[in-house]
């Protein structure tokens, strides 16, 4: 008679212990929650030691201008990301919109009958919806199509930049003050000119984010953006049509990066095929600082606001103290991979603490 002998149980890894010490683990974990505001203050403090000019009012305005491009920018890559998705298009669509408006202002739109000019509020609403199209057309690739994110908005920052180019032939529309017979004048308000003492541009950006923020937080629409980034498959078991979310915020996208590229042009004054470029990587730098995790389902435009401010407050200190552009590019570089390993730090953490606390 033979003995039948149980296999031996096999061996189990024990559960990951918490932090030894909650309460540096959670004073750690508030510093890496505010750590986009911590950085601000101490850029701030350091840049004013060092330069005088730094903190003044003209400076200060001069900074938060150049801010208000990124972050509307960033802020449009903000819902993509949420969503667990990528858009590597939109400094290639501003400056789509930009040459389609410059064309527009500058050499008006020929038809057989003679040439027609359009108002400045229609160029712009043209430029905004030529945004828009593209967004669309990065959705329909992402969801009808299945192409990665990153591969479709890849092709799609070549595809449109070159038509860009293509409708100037690589040249540039280089006035566009309009004339009163043309009926076209006015491009500079919303890119030179100022209100209450602050610069239009600015002003537009904070319409935008209390926009951006009132969506993300108070709407339906903002809560399944988030659903869709945390679980797509549990957001589809709950009923929530997810290609069409996805297809939203690339069109959302593309408008905030078709706005971006009117505002940049209309402070030029000129529109060229160039505008824009490698700003898409300012905006992903910017949602990632603020907080904004690039697996989608959590982040903050508050947070992307706060994260543009770092990274135009930085670029501009580093030029008013004399660094190079190529030393610019390493620090850029630096605080993008700064970025993603504190967002890391601080979802183990949590983790950590929600398993002491369980």
């Amino acid at each position: 008679m033979t003995e039948t002998i149980a296999p031996a149980p096999a061996p189990t890894r024990p559960e990951p212990a918490g932090p030894r010490n909650p309460a540096l683990a959670r004073a750690a974990l508030l510093l890496l929650q505010g750590r986009t505001l911590v950085v601000l203050v101490l850029l701030v403090a350091f840049f004013s030691a060092i330069s005088s000019e730094y903190l003044t009012q003209s400076n200060l305005i001069l900074m938060t201008k150049h801010v208000a491009i990124n972050a509307i920018l960033a802020i449009g890559v903000t819902f993509v990301i949420l969503t667990g998705g990528i858009d590597l298009s939109v400094g290639s669509i501003a400056g789509l919109a930009s040459m389609i408006a410059g064309g527009l202002l500058f050499t008006g739109l020929a038809l057989p009958g003679g040439t027609l000019f359009f108002s400045v509020a229609v160029v712009i609403l043209v430029g905004i919806l030529v945004g828009a199209l593209v967004g669309a057309v990065n959705g329909l690739l992402i969801t009808r199509f299945r192409v990665a994110p990153f591969i479709a908005t890849l092709g799609m920052l070549y595809v449109a930049r070159g038509v860009g180019q293509l409708r100037s032939d690589g040249g540039t529309f280089p006035d566009l003050s309009g004339t009163p017979e043309r009926g076209n004048q006015g491009f500079h308000v919303i890119g030179v000119d100022s209100w209450l003492g602050i610069p239009v541009a600015v002003w537009i950006m904070v319409v935008v984010a209390a926009a951006a923020v009132v969506v993300t937080t108070k709407t339906p629409f903002g809560r399944r953006v988030y659903s869709v980034g945390g679980n797509e498959r549990a957001a589809v078991l709950s009923g929530i049509r997810v290609n069409r979310i996805k297809i939203a915020v690339y069109v959302i996208s593309g408008c905030c990066a078709a706005l971006a590229g009117l505002l940049l042009t209309s402070e030029l004054g000129a529109a060229y095929p160039d505008t824009a470029t490698t700003y898409e990587l300012n905006a992903i730098a910017a949602a990632v600082l603020g907080g904004t995790a690039l697996s989608g389902g959590r982040g903050t435009i508050i947070g992307t606001v706060m994260g543009a401010f770092v990274i135009g407050f930085l670029s501009d200190g580093l030029v008013l103290v004399g660094v190079s552009t190529f030393w610019q590019s390493v620090v850029k570089g630096a605080v993008i991979i700064f970025a993603v390993i504190t967002e890391q730090a601080q979802q183990r953490l949590q983790s950590s603490l929600a398993r002491r606390t369980a």
